[in-house]
């Protein structure tokens, strides 16, 4: 009896360590599935990030044009070639069109190109509107200076004489180092000016911004050097009087320009002979006068 005794207590014991297995087995299970469950539930809501990342591929494709698209706006507007108020040179023409030429005053090739615009001018009076926009040169000292004055008579209604004040006398400023402000002062003067008025205009942010907006125009059109012309909104480099009075007849006559020549390349600097250079050594390219 006491061996079977022993016996059975030893199945029982036996038994017991298998229940007890079992449970701690049948626990440790559900917590060893619950987070791969719960990774399965995050693997779902994974899913929609998949997806988002899979949307952008159609995105840039939607990007792409927007972003083309964008510079061009204000491109365009500070690419025309006539501006919205322009400065016109005498009686405009019919409207039907307009010269216009990008030019600094203290440029020697603009000064020898303006006798030749005075003739055009007084040929197609009423018939052809020539316009001006300014475009001075960081390399010209006083061409800035020069084109706030003009810009300053303008507004009281002097533009043609102080233009062509400036490119009368520019032998006499033209390539000087210091400002000559205190010169077109004396233009300004010469051409009776209300001198209080002149002296705030000249100063002024508004008309700092009118000079500004040819220059960006410029920027925009990738002109190069001057003076630039343009037959309405058309490039046109002349090769003499009778080619350039044959390309406006054309342009009245309503027939096409010839295809615009390609972009010019920057004006070659000048010499150290010559008398219009502010700066023959480059020195003054970074400074300013004291």
């Amino acid at each position: 009896m006491s061996r079977n005794v022993k016996i059975s207590a030893a199945l029982v014991a036996v038994f017991a360590l298998v229940v007890a297995v079992f449970a701690l087995t049948s626990d440790g299970g559900d917590d060893e599935k619950s987070p791969p469950r719960a990774a399965a539930t995050t693997t779902t809501q994974a899913a929609p990030p998949a997806t988002t990342e899979s949307a952008p591929a159609p995105g840039p494709g939607t990007t792409t044009p927007r972003t083309e698209t964008a510079p061009e706006d204000p491109a365009k507007g500070a690419a025309a070639v006539v501006a919205p108020d322009p400065r016109t040179l005498g009686r405009p023409g019919d409207g039907k069109v307009t010269f216009t030429e990008f030019l600094d005053f203290e440029c020697p090739a603009c000064g020898a190109a303006y006798p030749l615009v005075e003739q055009l001018r007084q040929q197609y009076e009423g018939r052809v509107t020539f316009n001006i926009r300014y475009f001075p040169l960081p390399s010209h000292r006083n061409a800035l200076p020069a084109a706030l004055a003009v810009e300053a008579a303008a507004q009281q209604g002097k533009l043609v004489p102080m233009y062509s004040k400036m490119f009368q006398t520019q032998q006499q400023w033209g390539g000087q180092r210091r400002s000559q402000a205190k010169l077109f002062r004396e233009f300004a003067r010469e051409l009776g000016l209300d001198m209080a008025r002149y002296d705030t205009d000249v100063r002024s942010r508004e008309t700092r911004r009118r000079v500004q907006r040819d220059l960006d125009a410029a920027e925009a059109l990738q002109l190069s050097g001057t003076p630039s012309f343009f037959i309405n909104e058309q490039p046109v480099t002349p090769q003499s009087r009778e080619h350039l009075t044959g390309l406006l007849d054309d342009a009245l006559a309503g027939k096409p320009l010839p295809a615009p020549t390609p972009p010019r390349t920057p004006q070659p600097r000048p010499g150290p002979d010559d008398p219009h250079d502010p700066d023959p050594g480059g020195v003054l390219d970074s400074t300013t006068e004291a």
